[in-house]
């Protein structure tokens, strides 16, 4: 009982609060002014309106940080917050915890989605006062103007050192930034983090990866050592063709020598039974396969890769389009060998 007594965290805890960025924010694809923006819309143009609002959300951040506090909270300021109908709020505009276990394993630790602006969101409490090495992962698909993380006045809170290796972009559709996940950590690249430690640096831009030439200078003027694209989900198979090989070709010009590795749109479950939905998804998976099938003779260090998101029952869709977490589970493993593989290859271990 007096152990028990000892981890309770008082019913009116003061906190101490610390901006997340000043701790170590990882998974940027580049610096920008306001640090969880994943691109500077002032510096690179050409997107959309709804372009610039994704490349300003935090899909694929994350915050490491060690703390003995025996609660952790979060208080946001937000510019903009998603309601999505086929996503749950606390991917959307909330928070996922992740708490290193005895084992050295991230476990998952807490979520929530506070919907206030500014409020103070309790996202775990009661726990024992040891210290604890902590990932915390943004909202997939609002945009933050401050992430202030909260800790009981008198506890500890210091940067954490990051374990994962390299700076691989990824750059894809509503499948990469995560939309129908649970939490924002559950989508398939921040699995693949977790299950690889790789580091994975999120262009997800939900219905607008076609392939464009400005998303092409995004990348090229990022630091890093490889990149992936989820290429083929957003664009019909005549723009696949249309667009493929110069977007292939910009970016060797300026990064010859890094891995390009492109991954087969995943079946979508939509296509159980809706014909036309069938004939367009074969007819861009046709086409993506024909294509990659020259690119990978044609250029050095392009590579193409089979995904898969479904179960044997192709039952784990949650709107016929996006896979559930159990989806994003299969994705994240399905492209795991190949992936290491190729990036063995380029000296990446």
């Amino acid at each position: 009982m007096a152990f028990s007594a000892l981890a309770q965290t008082p019913k009116d805890v003061r906190y101490s609060f610390t901006e997340a960025s000043d701790l170590n924010l990882i998974g940027k694809l580049m610096d920008t002014p306001n640090p969880y923006h994943r691109v500077d819309t002032c510096l690179f143009k050409g997107f959309t309106k709804g372009e610039n609002d994704q490349v300003r959300c935090s899909a694929g951040l994350a915050v490491l940080f060690r703390t003995n506090s025996s609660t952790i909270s979060v208080q946001s300021e937000f510019g903009y917050m998603n309601h999505g109908e086929n996503t749950m709020g606390i991917a959307l505009r909330g928070y996922d915890l992740y708490i290193k276990d005895a084992d050295g394993k991230w476990t998952y630790a807490a979520s929530k989605a506070d919907g206030r602006n500014r409020g103070n969101c309790v996202l775990i409490k009661d726990m024992d006062r040891t210290e604890k090495e902590c990932m915390l992962y943004l909202p997939i698909y609002s945009e933050e103007y401050s992430v202030r993380i909260g800790v009981e006045e008198g506890a500890t809170i210091e940067a954490l050192e990051s374990p994962f290796r390299h700076r691989v972009a990824i750059f894809g559709s509503s499948f990469t930034q995560g939309i129908s996940v649970s939490r924002p950590g559950m989508s398939y690249p921040m699995q693949f983090m977790r299950n690889t430690g790789i580091q994975l640096l999120s262009l997800g831009c939900s219905g607008n990866c076609k392939l464009q030439p400005y998303f092409a200078d995004v990348l090229i003027a990022a630091d890093v050592d490889a990149m992936i694209f989820d290429a083929f989900s957003n664009p019909s198979a005549e723009m696949i063709k249309e667009r493929l090989f110069p977007f292939i070709e910009k970016i060797q010009a300026a990064k010859p020598d890094i891995p390009l590795i492109f991954m087969q749109t995943i079946y979508r479950e939509s296509r159980n039974f809706c014909t036309s939905s069938d004939r367009f998804e074969q007819a861009k998976q046709e086409m993506a396969a024909s294509l990659m099938k020259e690119a990978v003779k044609k250029y050095d260090n392009v590579y193409f890769i089979q995904t898969n998101a479904s179960d044997p029952s192709k039952d784990t869709s949650v709107d016929g389009t996006h896979p559930s977490d159990w989806g994003y589970m299969y994705w994240a493993k399905s492209i795991e060998k190949p992936v290491l593989k190729i990036l063995r290859k380029h000296g990446l271990k």
